[in-house]
């Protein structure tokens, strides 16, 4: 073995191990159950009705679309989870959106699921199509939508159609990529209504089949606008706007040949400019990506090595350890992914005996702390990526930054403000696993959703917040209860007890990774073993953009 081959020192026949090991079985148990339920979008009476149309359901669609044998990667499964209950829920925000082999090339996939509220638009259902439209614009990646909606969800108007990222955002994107020369390809395959109508007008392409219908008013509306009565069919239908209108492109008699006229289309597209990212033939890793379930401890009082996490996720488990021997709870360093190389930036989480600063004192520094030196240590990594053009990887489980008299003293916040200032001029693509813990400004360093990540994902383990689920709640707690004794209020020990819990439980809640995903604060819930395979699929996705902008940071602390 070279120097930079990890080695493991893994016990999996230890307790600890055994005991993460059915924590995380557990935790993605439940979640892959709920994803299953997720998948049957509106439900089986529902899909039975799309059947009697003579459509496919959007998944079917999907399916047939992409390449036989091949995997798709679906974003934003648990949008909308838990929420719109009153409406009777919105399972995945009514609408697909995957990242799918076609014709051999990486494209992406918006598909109206018009089994939940015949693909009506919901606030997040506006929110993920643009999510997978800024995905799409960032990465430069062809888009074909299939197209099967009744337009917004009338009853929550108000938070669907006036605001930047609401409805009339898809259309300015579908104008922006257009611009951009990143191809789209719309097919009407059921209602396409209102402003909805302009999504694929906006497209380089326009395919309808038989039946589907597109108006900006239905013949209700006409009728009681105008008093003019018509038939759908005579007003928007596939054969009308292909002989008269000359709107359409193509026009298929059903969802079949649709299918097969876009993948045909789709092999005609030339092909996308060389990437600037490094890649050479993909190794597996050396240890099992299995072994992370037992690896990896979401017990905040427990220590593990995040360098045994990267031996299972990177190529022939090679990591190029930047300055390894200084500010160790930020581990640095340069390896490749599927063939790609990266940089990759991770909270470790094992404490370090190491020197003070400016003395010959030993001090401890705990894991998942970003000390001082480890800030300035992360952001010249960051810099070094940036010049040498090569993507980043964040893999996240922080507490956040150092406190107390020793860390000011030693400049704790200009080197926080460093490493943020360098992860939020980054000009290579970011990509962001949180693993465990991602509280407070260590998000923000660590390059959270407010620093433009190309990708993030999180583990089932993942929990992000302020600050961790007992300090928040004690604090909230503490709020309440003097402000009731302010009322004159006195509480007793077991009111007292019950509302710390009643306020934890809240807490707990909204940390949850499915409580972000529905939000979209996260891309995907992934398989802590399939780390991978999600990084090499995004990293594959960032790379069809080949370019890269003048790399500036403008003042840096130092």
């Amino acid at each position: 073995m070279t120097a930079s081959v990890l080695k493991t020192s893994v016990k999996a026949k230890s307790p600890d191990f055994e005991k993460n090991h059915r924590r995380i079985i557990d935790l993605l148990t439940k979640i892959k159950n709920e994803e299953e339920q997720i998948l049957q979008g509106g439900g089986a009476k529902a899909i039975e009705s799309q059947h009697k149309k003579g459509r496919l359901t959007a998944r079917e669609r999907i399916a047939k679309l992409i390449d036989a044998g091949s995997q798709f990667f679906e974003l934003g499964i648990f949008a909308a989870y838990e929420m719109y209950q009153e409406w009777g829920g919105a399972p995945s925000a009514g609408s697909i959106t995957v990242l799918a082999k076609v014709c051999g090339r990486t494209l992406m996939l918006i598909a109206n699921d018009a089994t939940v509220k015949a693909g009506a638009f919901f606030p997040m259902t506006a929110k993920k199509v643009i999510r997978a439209q800024n995905i799409a614009i960032e990465n430069h990646i062809p888009t074909i939508y299939l197209v099967d909606s009744a337009g917004v969800f009338l009853p929550l108007q108000e938070d669907v159609f006036p605001d930047t990222d609401d409805f009339g955002r898809v259309f300015r994107n579908n104008a922006v990529m257009s611009a951009m020369g990143i191809p789209q390809l719309a097919a009407i395959m059921g209602m396409c209504v209102a402003g909805g109508a302009y999504l694929p007008l906006m497209c380089d392409h326009i395919l309808m089949t038989e039946g589907s219908g597109l108006f900006l008013a239905g013949p209700a509306l006409v009728q009681a606008a105008i008093g003019q009565v018509t038939s759908a069919e005579d007003l928007g239908g596939a054969k009308m706007h292909s002989q008269i209108s000359g709107t359409v492109d193509f026009r298929e008699p059903d969802d079949d040949a649709c299918i097969a006229r876009i993948r045909a289309l789709v092999d005609k597209m030339g092909a996308a400019n060389p990437s600037p990212f490094s890649h050479v033939a993909s190794r597996e890793p050396l240890y099992p990506g299995d072994e992370i379930y037992g690896i990896f401890s979401s017990d905040p009082a427990k220590q593990y090595d995040m360098r045994e996490i990267i031996a299972r996720i990177v190529d022939a488990s090679e990591f190029e350890e930047y300055r390894s021997e200084y500010g160790e709870t930020v581990l640095c360093g340069y390896a490749r992914i599927g063939g790609w190389a990266v940089g990759i930036v991770a909270n470790q989480k094992k404490h370090v005996q190491t020197l003070a600063r400016g003395s010959d004192q030993k001090r401890l520094e705990f894991g998942g702390v970003i000390y001082t030196e480890s800030a300035e240590k992360a952001a010249r990594f960051i810099l070094d990526c940036n010049q040498n053009r090569i993507p980043l990887i964040f893999l996240h489980d922080v507490n956040g930054f150092m406190v107390g008299k020793d860390a000011e003293w030693s400049g704790i916040i200009r080197a926080g403000a460093k490493m943020v200032n360098a992860v939020a001029n980054s000009v290579v693509p970011k990509i962001t696993v949180i693993c465990g813990g991602s509280f407070g400004a260590g998000n923000y360093a660590m390059c959270g959703k407010a620093y433009d990540p190309r990708f993030m994902f999180a583990w089932p383990t993942a929990k992000f917040a302020v600050m961790s689920g007992d300090a928040a709640a004690n604090t909230l707690a503490e709020i309440k209860l003097k402000q009731l004794e302010r009322e004159g209020k006195k509480v007793d020990e077991k009111a007292r007890k019950e509302m710390l819990e009643s306020v934890k439980a809240t807490y707990e809640h909204q940390t949850d990774p499915r409580y972000a995903a529905a939000r979209l604060w996260v891309d995907a819930i992934i398989d802590p073993a399939h780390t991978r395979d999600a990084l090499i699929s995004a990293l594959e996705a960032a790379a069809l953009n080949p370019e890269i902008r003048e790399f500036k940071t403008g003042v840096l602390q130092t």
